[in-house]
């Protein structure tokens, strides 16, 4: 589908981005729980999308229980019946512990951790479901069923392997000895391991999105609220594209110019400016900001 934001200035160095009808939606939900139709619809136009695609999308989220539909057209709400944010974003605790990272909050201690396995083809679904989450993780393959991550995350793993029921096939071990060929430097080895290039690239378009939406949130002509909605929903699926295959290395693993932290530093900015009341003074009271409410700034309660 074609959900590109015509209001996007040509030569846009961020890009166009893709936005699946049902992420508005779920970018949409509001601190109780609801989504507003009329809002909907007007954002969804500002992104290029049609009437018929959001009532599409609407019938089918109704069709699978995710939501409930109080009154017709523009002015019927919506109503969650759970909270769908999580499907929009990243884990918050993941997103804390990258700003924790930006702030100097969580240094690499030099230890590599590794995580084997060899789960019989009898559980192959089992075996790709622990593949998957340990790559969600930000483990990277060493080689046939052998991972390695930069941070901590033996416990989430081994909890996670408990409930597939393949606990007794796990290994766990960490080293501050990692050798692959003749490759010993930590740099060179997250190099190695990771696609840096492909994800710093992501991280570079959020930036430059960032940038430029932050630019007119302080500078002007104000954005209207339906604009300003428009916004944060770009904003979101943008972070969660530049985040999403991120392994948040520590700082000390990567590149000098890594842009990460300020791709990350122009989202708060951006964050926080949107969550300042619009034009005609109202505050857009979504559960989206409540999400990242306390992620985003971890050094306030050191």
């Amino acid at each position: 589908m074609n959900a590109l934001n015509p209001a996007s200035p040509a030569g846009d160095p961020a890009g166009a981005t893709e936005i699946p009808t049902r992420l508005l939606v779920h970018a949409l939900v509001r601190a109780d729980g609801t989504v507003d139709a009329d809002q909907l619809y007007t954002v969804a136009a500002l992104l290029g999308m049609t009437d018929q695609q959001v009532r599409l999308c609407v019938r089918r989220l109704v069709g699978e229980g995710r939501f409930i539909q109080e009154g017709r057209g523009r002015k019927a709400t919506l109503r969650a019946v759970a909270d769908v944010t999580g499907s929009l974003a990243p884990d918050a605790a993941y997103v804390r512990h990258a700003y924790r990272q930006d702030a100097g909050l969580a240094p690499w201690d030099g230890t590599w951790h590794l995580y084997a396995f060899a789960v019989p083809e009898a559980l192959r679904t089992a075996r790709d479901a622990l593949r998957e989450h340990l790559l969600h993780l930000g483990a990277a393959p060493v080689q046939s069923g052998l991972y390695v991550t930069a941070n901590p995350v033996a416990e989430l793993v081994r909890a996670f392997a408990a409930r597939l029921g393949v606990l007794d096939t796990l290994t766990c071990l960490t080293t501050t000895d990692l050798r692959i060929g003749d490759t010993t430097e930590p740099r060179e080895l997250a190099a190695t391991l990771w696609p840096l290039e492909d994800i710093a690239a992501r991280h570079t378009r959020l930036a430059a999105f960032a940038e430029t939406r932050l630019d007119r949130l302080a500078h002007g002509p104000q954005p209207s609220d339906p604009e300003r909605l428009t916004i944060t929903v770009e904003l979101a699926a943008r972070f969660t594209t530049a985040m999403a295959p991120d392994p948040l290395l520590p700082p000390e693993l990567l590149p000098p110019t890594w842009p990460g932290r300020r791709a990350r530093r122009l989202t708060a900015d951006c964050w926080s400016r949107l969550r300042t009341p619009g034009p005609a003074g109202r505050t857009a009271d979504l559960r989206l900001f409540a999400l990242y409410a306390d992620a985003l700034h971890p050094a306030d309660d050191v």
